[in-house]
């Protein structure tokens, strides 16, 4: 089956089913695994954001979408050219990528007739049903059932980590200028990894507040984890973040690889979320390339 993936997490999720073969077509940003942009035919394309600040994408991105301007840029003639019989897209975000009735649209435009497929999760338990739809479409759900049961096994031996302990208040800032909160399935991921989500709004949209609302429950925690960032411009960031909780840690998490992205690596989020949390249960801490803390 010829696939195209319309969004990172959505490129993440095909190789972990060991489908990347079938894997005709992507976006700009898909960068998991590193080779996938380099392979394939990149068929959403969008601004340059680096060298930016969060306030100017903030700015950007409010202006296009109050102007009904679109943040990505479907390359139609590229999509129509691969032949897909399988996209997969969203309507979760419009930040984070090309809506499904844009793609739709295209298609109908093109006469092309490819199965599109929708991912929408907005718990950690909805992501992984996600992963056993795109098995089912592929004509692989063994290996969707395989992949979910393993990552189940595995938030399965953090709770059993973290059971009995107790569990600190952690507040999640999603963007740092202005500051959003921590929406959709990020509060899960706290839950999970043995925390209580605080100035959170699970299984919604993150929308956004203050840093008083923020620090108003008194976390003990703070996770800076901006979408679109990796570590070191999340710690970037994180350094602002600081002033606004004085008797907290704050940490800087890769936000992407971890957090924001709905694919299998959210549970690598929550072991490094536990770790950060539970120092005694996971003497290792977590991983230099994945959290660092800011104080």
């Amino acid at each position: 089956m010829r696939l195209v993936s319309l969004l990172p997490s959505a490129t993440e999720i095909v190789y972990a089913l060991g489908l990347g073969d079938d894997l005709v077509g992507v976006t700009f940003e898909c960068d998991e695994p590193a080779s996938a942009r380099a392979e394939k035919t990149v068929v959403v394309g969008g601004r340059d954001t680096r060298g930016l600040t969060p306030a100017e994408i903030d700015d950007y991105v409010r202006t296009r979408m109050a102007n009904g301007e679109d943040l990505y840029t479907l390359h139609a003639g590229a999509l129509a050219a691969l032949d897909p019989e399988l996209i997969l897209t969203q309507d979760l975000c419009r930040v984070c990528a090309l809506p499904s009735g844009h793609v739709n649209d295209a298609l109908d435009h093109l006469g092309c007739r490819a199965e599109v497929l929708s991912l929408d999760p907005y718990t950690l338990n909805q992501v992984l049903e996600t992963f056993l739809e795109v098995g089912m479409a592929a004509g692989v759900p063994e290996r969707a059932e395989a992949l979910v049961a393993g990552l189940r096994h595995r938030l399965a031996a953090v709770a059993g980590a973290v059971a009995g302990r107790t569990r600190p208040r952690v507040a999640v800032v999603e963007w740092v200028d202005p500051p959003f909160t921590a929406g959709h399935w990020v509060p899960d991921l706290v839950s999970a990894a043995g925390g209580v989500p605080v100035a959170a709004r699970g299984g919604q949209r993150s929308i956004e507040t203050t840093y008083a609302d923020l620090a108003a429950p008194d976390p003990r925690m703070v996770l800076v984890t901006p979408c679109g960032f990796h570590l070191d411009g999340a710690a970037a960031q994180a350094a602002a973040v600081v002033p606004h909780f004085p008797g907290a840690q704050v940490w800087a998490l890769d936000g992407d690889s971890l957090i924001v992205r709905p694919g299998p690596r959210l549970i690598d989020g929550v072991e490094t979320i536990a770790a950060i949390l539970h120092p005694a249960a996971f003497p290792q801490g977590p991983s230099p390339r994945s959290a660092r803390r800011l104080s």
